[in-house]
């Protein structure tokens, strides 16, 4: 059912899953030859890994027949920042062009990271961890809702709800997700044990016993059963707390003798810099 709604929503383009972007990606003008060296990789680029095979395969493409669908760009101070066509981008900078054909289009940050982000479902070129962090991004860089990020990229809440829980994962595992060692769906299963101790061990298992999803499933419901390990109600308090204070996952692990460690959880720079401004202000005032 819902590979279906997907199919169907991206099957309907740009225009339909983000609501006023089909006037700024539909062509204006005929492409405009500039300066390769001119144009600035997209900042707000959600993909991090770009498959070396697949750019010098794109790069012989583009020798023989050239470059047949410009890029996307933005005019910014100095040149040109990239909006769309970021594997067309290193592609031709590998093969040294001189001029690349763009189409230019006026477009403010958020439009930036939705479209990028857009681009890459459509092309299923994300990572779940990626596609999760660009979330991240515009729940808390650009203060949209769950409800309406999952309108913008045509996915329903619930989904958009479970691929944001990937971020709740400690980050060996991350790194594991990210490299492919553990796919969506082994993530899926280990986000709902209740403790990060139990996460990585079921993930090593994972690992080292190459399990299935059904299989990493069937342990994941087996580990629920189990009588949970008792929690102090003080800390829980504590940390739902200042969960709620900062925005962002809070948590605090004590050790001996009444010291432990309080970790609080970034999704971005920007985020990062509105909790430490957070912090200072809490502490000039005296509390949060």
């Amino acid at each position: 059912m819902e590979m279906a709604m997907k199919r169907k929503a991206l099957g309907r383009g740009l225009g339909a899953l983000i609501p006023g972007a089909q006037a700024m990606t539909e062509p204006t003008a005929a492409p405009t030859l500039v300066p390769l060296e001119g144009i600035q990789p997209n900042p707000l680029q959600p993909r991090r890994s770009f498959s070396e095979d697949s750019i010098r395969e794109l790069a012989e493409s583009i020798r023989q027949q050239g470059l047949l669908q410009p890029l996307l760009v933005r005019r910014v101070p100095g040149g040109y920042e990239l909006i769309a066509g970021e594997r067309r981008f290193r592609a031709a900078q590998r093969l040294g062009l001189a001029e690349v054909p763009v189409t230019f289009r006026d477009a403010d940050d958020r439009d930036l990271l939705e479209m990028a982000l857009v681009e890459n479902i459509q092309r299923e070129d994300l990572n779940p961890l990626e596609e999760a962090r660009a979330y991240r991004r515009l729940l808390d860089e650009f203060g949209l809702t769950q409800e309406s990020v999952a309108a913008r990229v045509g996915k329903e809440r619930s989904t958009v709800a479970n691929i944001l829980r990937l971020l709740q994962l400690p980050s060996e595992i991350q790194v594991q997700i990210e490299t492919g060692a553990l796919t969506a769906g082994h993530a899926r299963a280990l986000v709902s044990l209740p403790s990060d101790d139990a996460r990585l061990a079921l993930a090593r298992e994972v690992v080292t016993g190459r399990l299935t999803v059904r299989q990493t499933e069937q342990r994941a419901r087996q580990q629920g059963q189990r009588p949970a390990a008792t929690v102090d109600p003080d800390r829980q308090a504590a940390e739902e707390r200042l969960t709620q204070s900062f925005g962002t996952r809070v948590r605090i692990a004590p050790r001996r003798e009444g010291a432990g460690r309080l970790e609080i959880e970034y999704y971005s720079l920007d985020q990062l810099n509105g909790l430490i401004d957070r912090l200072i202000a809490s502490e000039r005032g005296g509390g949060f």
